[in-house]
């Protein structure tokens, strides 16, 4: 395996990095976190300076290398995170670009990568968390239309979507893995109802999500009806495979930061946490050289037939992303929990930084499939444990 980069990647980068240093002061001062159509406007805005400058398709479109090395650049710049394009970017568009149809492909991709769109997932439901495929949101088929009717819960971004990559229950009768189909929601069709859900930190990225007899074409359904959990297994891979990339410099960052802070507070003085801080470096450099690793293997993987004209230069992540996701959900909880030691009393101040990321992280554990299922994949898809009864 050879985790070293070519003369044209490192080409690349420096392009990159010559092209950051001089649209980064251009931008415009950031919204408020509680304003989300303005949020919405300045994540869109970034979306589309990178679509004119070339660097938007790169998600999918470019070597998981590049992609890598463009998640790198643009965080250790400071650049504005996707945001309200996380869904369309990194979960939605990857996923129809491996297992949409022309067509479909053609009508929701560049939308995307301009920034014209916003996306929301529409997954977990009430009584279907970690057990996603157990869904009751049901899709009748009438027509050229579905017509469905349920709820969703932990939306992410439903109230500034234009789109929602939504799962249902299209066959009741059949095993519940086997009767789930993954449809492309327009957000404006009647029947819907957005109520924004405020988290622990503060933020009300989430929403519930009311479907009253919704009409989706039978079109908008992506890969065919009933075989809608394992297209389903391709957008969680990219969710756990490459999407918290960027994060993963983020905490190196915070790390140096933490370590800056606790030399002119005098808690450097404490061993136990220069300890801890010392043995946190050492995680998340074994977490990037796991996502090095992740990416080298999703480079031998060839593309999905269907994706010959999007996202050719690369595969769908494979099972490891669930290894990397399970360490790097933790290791960012006790990132924030050290946090804690360094800020002492100041930890409980809200306006202090890393107060509301340690809140935030908490979550993580969670999101994106809990802990617990993450280790059930790595004992069944990768160790060859029996499945348990």
């Amino acid at each position: 395996m050879d985790l070293t980069y070519t003369p044209e990647e490192e080409e690349f980068r420096a392009r990159l990095r010559e092209w950051l240093g001089r649209a980064l002061p251009a931008l415009p001062p950031k919204p408020s976190p509680d304003d989300w159509p303005g949020r919405r406007a300045y994540d869109l805005g970034w979306q589309r300076r990178l679509y004119d400058a070339g660097y938007a398709d790169v998600h999918w479109d470019a070597s998981p290398t590049m992609r890598l090395i463009f998640l790198e650049e643009t965080e250790k710049a400071g650049a504005p995170y996707v945001g309200a394009g996380f869904v369309g970017l990194l979960h939605a568009g990857p996923t129809i670009a491996a297992e949409g149809t022309a067509e479909q492909r053609a009508r929701w991709l560049p939308p995307i990568l301009r920034g014209d769109e916003v996306w929301c997932q529409g997954f977990s439901e009430p009584d279907a968390g970690s057990d996603l495929a157990a869904l009751r949101t049901r899709a009748r088929r009438d027509g050229d239309d579905y017509v469905v009717s349920g709820s969703k819960i932990w939306t992410s971004h439903a109230e500034v979507a234009d789109w929602c990559e939504l799962l249902v229950r299209t066959d009741p009768e059949a095993p519940k893995h086997r009767g789930i189909s993954w449809l492309a929601m327009p957000m404006d069709a009647p029947g819907i109802t957005v109520r924004p859900l405020r988290t622990l930190a503060g933020s009300a990225e989430f929403a519930e999500v009311f479907l009253d007899d919704v009409r989706v074409p039978v079109g908008n359904r992506v890969g065919d009806e009933n075989d809608g959990w394992r297209v389903t297994m391709v957008t969680l891979s990219f969710e756990r495979g490459t999407a918290f990339v960027g994060e993963v410099v983020a905490c190196r960052r915070v790390l140096r930061e933490l370590a800056g802070e606790a030399r002119k507070n005098g808690r450097w003085d404490d061993p136990v946490l220069r300890r801890r801080l010392g043995r946190l470096n050492a995680e998340f450099r074994v977490l990037w050289r796991l996502t090095q690793w992740n990416v080298s293997e999703a480079m031998g993987v060839p593309p999905v037939e269907r994706s010959r004209d999007w996202g050719r230069a690369g595969g769908v992540p494979g099972v490891g992303g669930s290894v990397f996701k399970l360490r790097y959900s933790h290791a960012r909880q006790e990132l924030y929990d050290a946090a804690a030691d360094v800020l002492g009393p100041e930890s409980l101040d809200l306006d202090r930084p890393w107060v509301l990321d340690r809140l935030s992280s908490l979550s993580y554990t969670i999101a994106a499939g809990t802990s617990q299922i993450q280790r059930n994949i790595v004992a069944e898809r990768i160790l060859g444990l029996p499945k348990g009864r």
